[in-house]
């Protein structure tokens, strides 16, 4: 008998591996990364490509950001997967076109020139990208949460910022200002957890200043928040966040972004040392010159089967994928929709007949701080504060790829939140706190600035 521990594990398909159909993924976020599991026992060789050597998952970002996790704890290495999936290949570059009609993919590899890869089968899901609606400033001064380094990026402002305030002249201290602009999820959740870390640990990292020196607002178009949820949920959401004292701005579209500023559309200006984005992701731009079909918002449209409309052989997922009725850009979607494009492709190299795609709703959660989360169950009441709380955090851990990734963040989260004031010992996530360069950069903005000492007012 041969001992599992002792055999060495399969590195490659089989021995006629090499004249299998190839197939190519573009993107290793959810739709990817769960194509790559559903193709596991396809007779096909599998590449797939990313920019990043890491899948993030997106959803706990915001904790990243506000210092609550480790960035490592939210990704893992894609090469990880050929454990399971040894008919995966990783390739890191830069995707710079697709042509459909000669069925390869060019990249940017760091080398001269660009190398093409040749498919049989393609899935495009590289996702979407912040877009910042052509705000003026909002592009050099609000500070996106769409990838890791961008949450890393707040992160070090907020404690950046923090640092330079504790050294203010008594005289001249002002508050630190954060606004987040967008109502949605993401906004939601950074605001709430943002909320919490001045409640319970501001005053003990930082017994200088006064809790309430840190203000937080949202800035929300509509005049609601959290559209995606019932309206039920959507006050739950709103009146928990009033009471952990962040400013609610409903109603109002950002006009511009400045250095220490946001103006409303109503020229209403708004002190914000530290401005989040979160307004919403668009299409990337190089996606038009690839010829495929898209829709008004740069989805790229496909059909029942998510094969892209009149392009056979190419299949979309995702977020950048659109059919005629829409899926909101979410994980839940983003994961059917890849693990059915590459059950069509196994299918079509199999000869059987693909399956229609058919999205199943099992709901949507998001988390306001503290023991305070919605989760919004078909066919269910629902739950919120502390039971949902609980839900969310039982689901983002076992929906997350790697067993290591699950136990530190649900040793991290129970840490984090677990406990009283009286026994919670605050050890906020930091890397570089550059206060320094903060202050210089508050220096330097002086003649742009509209508050703080020596700003023109």
């Amino acid at each position: 008998m041969v001992m599992p521990f002792l055999s060495r594990r399969p590195i490659v398909p089989a021995k006629d591996g090499a004249s299998w159909p190839h197939v190519i993924i573009l993107g290793g976020g959810f739709a990817g990364a769960h194509a790559v599991g559903a193709l596991r026992d396809a007779r096909v060789r599998v590449t797939l490509i990313d920019r990043n050597v890491y899948k993030t998952f997106q959803p706990l970002l915001y904790q990243v950001a506000t210092a609550g996790l480790n960035p490592g704890d939210v990704t893992m290495f894609l090469r990880g997967l050929s454990l399971k999936i040894p008919n995966m290949r990783y390739r890191q570059g830069e995707v710079v076109g697709v042509d459909p009609e000669r069925k390869v993919v060019a990249l940017d590899e760091g080398t001269k020139g660009t190398q093409e890869l040749e498919y049989d089968y393609l899935i495009v899901a590289n996702g979407c990208t912040t877009t910042y609606f052509g705000t003026p400033g909002a592009e050099e001064h609000a500070m996106p949460m769409y990838t890791r380094s961008q949450a890393l990026a707040i992160r070090d402002r907020l404690f950046s910022e923090l640092e330079r305030a504790t050294r203010e002249v008594t005289s001249h201290h002002d508050k630190l200002h954060v606004c987040v602009v967008g109502g949605g999820p993401t906004g939601v959740e950074i605001a709430g957890a943002l909320a919490d870390f001045r409640m319970q640990e501001l005053d003990i990292l930082y017994p200088e200043m006064d809790p309430g020196t840190l203000q937080v607002t949202i800035i929300q178009r509509g005049t609601e928040l959290i559209k995606e949820f019932r309206p039920d949920f959507r006050e739950y959401a709103a009146e928990e966040l009033a009471d952990r004292g962040v400013v609610l701005r409903l109603g109002h579209g950002v006009k511009s972004v400045g250095y220490d500023h946001v103006i409303l559309d109503d020229d209403t200006v708004l002190e914000s040392d530290v401005t989040i984005w979160a307004a919403g992701v668009g299409v990337p731009e190089v996606v038009s010159d690839w010829g495929l079909p898209q829709d008004k918002r740069g989805r790229i449209m496909v059909d029942d089967y998510l094969q892209v409309k009149g392009v056979p052989g190419v299949y979309a997922a995702g977020d950048i994928a659109a059919q005629d009725e829409a899926l909101p850009q979410l994980a839940q979607p983003a994961v059917q929709m890849g693990r059915a494009a590459a059950k069509a492709i196994a299918a079509e190299v199999a000869g059987t007949p693909r399956q229609k795609f058919h999205y199943t709703d099992l709901g949507t959660m998001a988390t306001i701080g503290r023991h305070a989360a919605i989760a919004e169950i078909p066919r269910l009441p629902g739950l919120t504060g502390s039971l949902g709380w609980a839900a969310w955090l039982g689901v983002h851990v076992t929906k997350m790829l790697g067993h290591r990734n699950q136990r530190a963040v649900a040793m991290n989260l129970l840490s984090l939140y677990g406990g009283t004031r009286a026994t919670h010992q605050p050890n906020p996530v930091v890397g570089e706190v550059n206060s320094l360069r903060a202050a210089r950069m508050f220096e330097e903005q002086a003649d742009h600035r509209k508050f703080g000492r020596g700003a023109e007012g």
